[in-house]
């Protein structure tokens, strides 16, 4: 037992990591022992002269490996691989663009200015054009409210205020000069702060990247800027996208203050939900929009795979990154959302494809999946999970059985985001500084990222050959069901990493409480790039009830 530890601890320091840290032992020659050992750890058996037979090709690997290493590629560089979500035979839509927003009525400003904080962002924009309140007031409104929560919130990293009354004043300034840029015009919002800021820190949420600047606006800002948005506060996010836990501490739920907000968009969604701002921006790649808008109680929009474009982002995991907005209901979800989606000649994976959408006035008659195996399975959020799909029925949905593929266990083949993640942040890890990241425990980064490392590469591809698979399966499913729509429970049933691997949309918004008292959710999803329709869906389930109108009183 003694000599394969050792073995191991030479496997590991020689062979298949190249060495975090050079020492003369890791120049050594690979050797047959360590193969044997190197086997056993990916699920293999080589005989004696296989072993053998391996070691050149093995010892000259190793040198394009240090070779490599020597190549500076920053985060922004992507692989020569681009994922697709498209499965065989798939029919993009094609023809314009439309929006519809829902008539607000008359709009008028509260009697009490701090129920601005709950508005829409519908109804702020409506305040904004009739002239009943200007950018800039609106602006230090919500600036205030930051300063004021965010001691108990720990949910702004960088405060960007100098740009937001800048924004502010030209906003008020061309609206009296009659140019209107639409329902964000003067708005104010804040952006998860791995989005890239000109003239600001973009941290990723991490100790070693706590005082770096990135001299682009990413492109989601350049499109939010055009729209009229205001760029209020830079958010806070779990360390390199994970969980609620950043250099600063850990951003709190405003429905309960001794616990977090979930992550990794955790102070995008806490800030939203607290009235701090209007909208935020948020990333998700196996379920930082959904995660956050559940336990804060916020509605999330996550796009589908290739819609917006992740130019000035950080990259976690290229083939699962995704960018969408956080807001109070689902019409500011649809309002945001055609501000910035589409291609904008950075982001390959991009493709044009028209956004389409308008309220429905009824859902009577509509067919409208629901994952029947999770709602019938036993979980903590049944009950409420329970009265949703009473309220469609209500509605005059016709509810149709659904089930998800089972060809491809969605977790055996997650590994995709650890491998990439770990790509992504390789430097990090061979230089030691990943012991700077204030979380450290097993499941934590630093971890995951050295223990990728023996991700074989056959093993990643096989991965994307049963995601190929996956991806059909789902469509298959979908037609044989014929459904544009359906809903699942949040997390229940395994619905969250299977969508987040073949990229279809979701829209994540409260349908209750838990017995702690804190929110809880509904899934409602859809074909590939039919955002519109999940969104109007989505709407007119979330119009039939008042959870959206519940706010925490955290004061």
């Amino acid at each position: 037992m003694k000599q394969l530890s050792i073995l191991l601890a030479a496997c590991i320091g020689s062979f298949l990591l190249g060495a975090f840290i050079k020492t003369d032992d890791s120049q050594k020659p690979i050797t047959a022992d360590m193969v044997e050992v190197a086997a056993h750890i990916v699920g293999l058996d080589f005989t004696a002269a296989e072993r053998d037979s391996m070691l050149g090709n093995l010892n000259n690997a190793r040198l394009n490996y240090e070779a490599l290493r020597k190549i500076d590629l920053p985060n922004d560089i992507a692989p020569a691989l681009y994922f697709n979500p498209l499965p065989a035979g798939f029919r993009m839509s094609t023809g314009p663009s439309s929006f519809k927003a829902s008539a607000l009525g008359n709009v008028t400003l509260p009697a009490n200015r701090d129920d601005l904080a709950f508005y829409t962002v519908g109804q702020l924009g409506q305040l904004i054009r009739s002239k009943q309140i200007s950018s800039v007031e609106l602006t230090q409104f919500f600036l205030n409210r930051l300063k004021t929560y965010d001691p108990k919130l720990h949910c702004v990293i960088t405060l960007t205020e100098e740009l937001a009354l800048s924004q502010a004043k030209r906003a008020d300034a061309e609206l009296k000069a009659g140019k209107y840029r639409g329902p964000l015009h003067g708005i104010p919002y804040g952006a998860k702060d791995l989005l890239a800021t000109k003239g600001y820190k973009t941290t990723w949420g991490a100790e070693p990247y706590k005082d770096q600047t990135i001299d682009i606006d990413a492109t989601v800002i350049q499109k939010l800027e055009v729209a009229g948005a205001v760029l209020c506060a830079k958010m806070t996010l779990g360390a390199l996208a994970m969980g609620d836990v950043w250099f600063g501490g850990m951003t709190r739920n405003p429905w309960n203050l001794t616990s977090g907000s979930s992550g990794s968009s955790a102070g995008s969604a806490s800030s939203v939900s607290a009235g701090l701002l209007p909208f935020a921006i948020g990333t998700e790649t196996l379920g930082s929009i959904v995660s956050p808008s559940t336990i804060c109680g916020t509605t999330g929009l996550r796009p589908t795979f290739g819609r917006v474009s992740r130019h000035g982002a950080m990259a976690l995991s290229w083939s699962m990154d995704k960018i969408g907005p956080i807001t109070r209901s689902v019409e500011d979800c649809a309002l945001v959302f055609n501000a910035i989606y589409g291609p904008d000649g950075h982001d390959p994976t991009v493709m044009a494809a028209p956004f389409r959408y308008a309220p429905m006035a009824s859902i009577k008659g509509m067919r409208i999946g629901y994952v029947k195996k999770a709602f019938e399975s036993s979980y903590p959020n049944r009950a409420n999970d329970s009265l949703t799909l009473q309220t469609l029925r209500n509605l005059g949905a016709e509810l149709v059985p659904f089930d998800l593929p089972t060809g491809v266990p969605a977790n055996r083949i997650s590994f995709l985001l650890s491998a990439e993640a770990a790509a992504s942040f390789d430097e990090l890890t061979r230089s030691g500084r990943d012991d700077q990241l204030a979380r450290q425990a097993k499941n934590a980064w630093p971890n995951t990222f050295r223990s990728s490392r023996f991700i074989p590469a056959v093993e990643y591809l096989q991965a994307n050959r049963a995601r190929t698979k996956l991806i059909n399966e789902m469509a298959a499913q979908l037609k044989e069901a014929r459904l544009d729509v359906y809903v699942s429970p949040t997390y229940a049933g395994g619905n969250l990493a299977l969508t987040n691997l073949t990229g279809h949309p979701c829209v994540v918004l409260p349908n209750g409480f838990s017995k702690q008292n804190t929110p809880t959710s509904i899934t409602f999803l859809g074909q590939l790039f039919e955002e519109g329709k999940v969104l109007a869906v989505a709407k007119a389930y979330q119009d039939a009830t008042q959870w959206h109108k519940k706010h925490p009183t955290f004061q």
